[in-house]
């Protein structure tokens, strides 16, 4: 009873298609000892409002951003080398801390993003409206709270200064909880991008592209344009 409750649950938070694929991932995966990965994201504009979603200020919380030579980022969860391509590419870094304790961070990327998870390149059509943001983590502790609202908080008081009005990212299609959080900040989907990873051999089903992409090595990627909604940004929160 408990397998079908859970497989009830997953087609009720994921869809048919989606909770497909998750099985089906799920097997090749173990199967095939992690040598075969099936990764699905939805991509999402979310826009940016004109107000906060907290309007009770936090004097626990502080929202800063990181510079690569700030000592705190040592401590960050993720490898180094990943953290220092980031920096290289002159990306973006907030982050959260609540009464001097390390809470997350939230990562922005201006034009372009190399995905690092799979290969892929994201390029923004418009990087005067657009931004892509990505890794948005908060510590275990702290995600009941509202760290992450108070993160994207701060992120969109940054880029309403710069005149963005679209951020644009992907998110785990596998991830129920992902997509909830993401739902309620308003967010527009824009399509799945699908990746079939067997050793270094990858093939990816983009938006907008007609036949899938394939990728031989680590020297080749996929390149996906993005473009912001048709439909016009809401700036209330």
């Amino acid at each position: 009873m408990k397998v079908l409750e859970s497989l009830k649950r997953t087609y009720r938070d994921l869809g048919f298609g989606t909770s497909l694929l998750y099985y089906i991932s799920e097997v090749a995966r173990r199967v095939s000892g992690q040598r075969i990965r099936l990764t699905r994201y939805l991509i999402v504009a979310q826009p940016i409002p004109a107000a906060p979603f907290v309007k009770r200020p936090d004097r626990a919380t502080l929202i800063s951003q990181v510079d690569a030579d700030d000592p705190r980022v040592a401590s960050f969860p993720r490898p180094t080398n990943i953290i220092a391509r980031r920096y290289a590419a002159e990306n973006i870094c907030l982050q959260a801390a609540v009464d001097g304790t390390f809470a997350g961070f939230l990562w922005l990327a201006f034009g372009t993003y190399e995905e690092d998870e799979v290969r892929c390149r994201y390029e923004l059509s418009e990087p005067s409206r657009m931004v892509w943001d990505f890794d948005v983590y908060v510590e275990p502790r702290f995600r009941l709270g509202r760290t992450f609202v108070r993160l994207w908080d701060a992120a969109n008081e940054l880029l309403r200064n710069r005149g963005i009005r679209w951020s644009i990212s992907r998110i785990a299609a596998f991830n129920a909880a992902s997509l909830a959080a993401h739902a309620r900040l308003g967010t527009v989907k824009l399509g799945y991008a699908t990746f079939l990873s067997i050793g270094e051999f990858q093939l990816a089903i983009l938006p907008n592209h007609r036949v899938p992409a394939i990728s031989w090595n680590h020297q080749t990627r996929p390149t996906l344009s993005l473009s912001p909604p048709a439909t016009t940004a809401s700036h209330e929160p």
